[in-house]
């Protein structure tokens, strides 16, 4: 079983509410790192379990990163583009243009979502 979903969780600051600035320094470090080097499926579902379980409370750098790593080693996946897309334009509009490439990629892969 993969500690991914509980490197996710502890990179949320509503788990860490008596930790210290270096102790939530130290497990988005290594949310960084378990997310680098996780293999996409894994990835995926640690992703999608986070998120169920508190659509708001992961971050949007970590859910970004984690998408974009997903994406970048799945580039012809048009469902996960969209799964995505989706979730940058829910935190937008900051990341809308990302978005609406990944979008248009998502098209040109299947035209029919």
């Amino acid at each position: 079983m993969s500690d991914l979903p509980d490197r996710m969780r502890l990179a949320v600051p509503e788990y860490r509410i008596d930790a210290t600035a270096q102790e939530c320094m130290g497990a988005i470090l290594q949310f960084v790192e378990a997310v680098t080097f996780a293999e996409p499926d894994e990835l995926l579902v640690a992703l999608r379990q986070v998120i169920a379980e508190n659509w708001i409370g992961l971050p949007p750098y970590a859910r970004n990163l984690a998408y974009r790593l997903v994406c970048l080693q799945r580039p012809d996946d048009a469902a996960l583009l969209r799964e995505a897309a989706h979730d940058l334009l829910a935190f937008g509009p900051d990341w809308d243009e990302e978005a609406e490439e990944l979008l248009r990629r998502a098209d040109l892969l299947d035209p029919t979502p």
